[in-house]
């Protein structure tokens, strides 16, 4: 192989291992107000579409849902899809077509199988006070996956000042079992903490600001923000006021096209 051979395949493995890094503001996702929901969302979902922000790897939607008291999501279907609902505040009644009902506060993850088929629904389980949680949907290694059903509580012990993995492919530490090759993570941080990660090789991650502001790696993020990476090979988040972070380790994101 010529010098001049050697010399440009380096340089395009140089480029190929460069970190990539994209900031989602806040203030720029998507927002519809339907009165008893309010709601943001992350990628482009039901009325609102951005081609430039329609995924993430294989996460697909991140919604930051406040639904009044009384309210909620009748009965309706999905399937091929891992949903998480993730509680900020106030208390969700769940009901669906395998037979589960429960009600879920903040602390609580739940996560649904969707697979072959499964019908749900998500109501505010208080009349006064309004509910707080993040859904989101990720898709699954396979479709026409048995439709399941499980929830957790997560104290904020757990999560204080270091990271908690909420749900996992393999189910670990306590996990909630999830049907990807995804980690999800979920820290609460005291103001002026900091916190680190280290990234696996081939890996690309997705950090969500539930409640506060930080900076990530510099970049300063308040809540709703988001910040995706490729190719990072550590992160160091500094909290600005406390604040409630969710981390999502995800397959390379090359993998899934240029979603974002």
């Amino acid at each position: 192989m010529s010098t001049l051979s050697i010399t440009t395949t380096q340089a395009m493995n140089t480029r190929q291992t460069q970190p990539k890094i994209q900031v989602r503001k806040s203030e720029a996702r998507g927002h519809a107000n339907h009165g008893w929901l309010d709601s943001y969302h992350s990628f482009s979902f039901a009325n609102y579409y951005d081609p430039a922000h329609m995924g993430f790897s294989v996460l697909r939607v991140i919604n930051e849902d406040i639904v009044e008291g009384g309210q909620g999501f009748g009965m309706h279907s999905h399937r091929d899809m891992e949903i998480i609902t993730y509680m900020l505040g106030g208390a969700i009644q769940h009901k669906d077509s395998m037979g589960n009902g429960s009600v879920i506060r903040a602390g609580d993850v739940q996560r649904m199988t969707a697979g072959t088929g499964v019908r749900h629904s998500e109501f505010n389980a208080s009349n006064e006070e309004a509910a707080h949680l993040l859904q989101i949907w990720l898709l699954p290694e396979k479709n026409g996956i048995e439709p399941g059903y499980e929830e957790k509580h997560f104290d904020a012990t757990s999560k204080a000042n270091q990271w908690r993995l909420i749900a996992s492919h393999d189910a670990r530490e306590g996990s909630l079992l999830i049907h990807q090759d995804v980690d999800l993570f979920a820290t609460v941080l005291d103001t002026g903490k900091a916190l680190t990660y280290d990234t696996r090789p081939g890996r690309s991650l997705y950090f969500q600001i539930a409640r506060g502001s930080a900076q990530i790696n510099g970049t300063q993020l308040d809540k709703g923000g988001a910040i995706a990476m490729d190719d990072v090979t550590n992160v160091e988040i500094v909290s600005q006021t406390d604040a409630e972070i969710v981390l999502f380790d995800l397959p390379s994101s090359s993998l899934y096209g240029d979603q974002e």
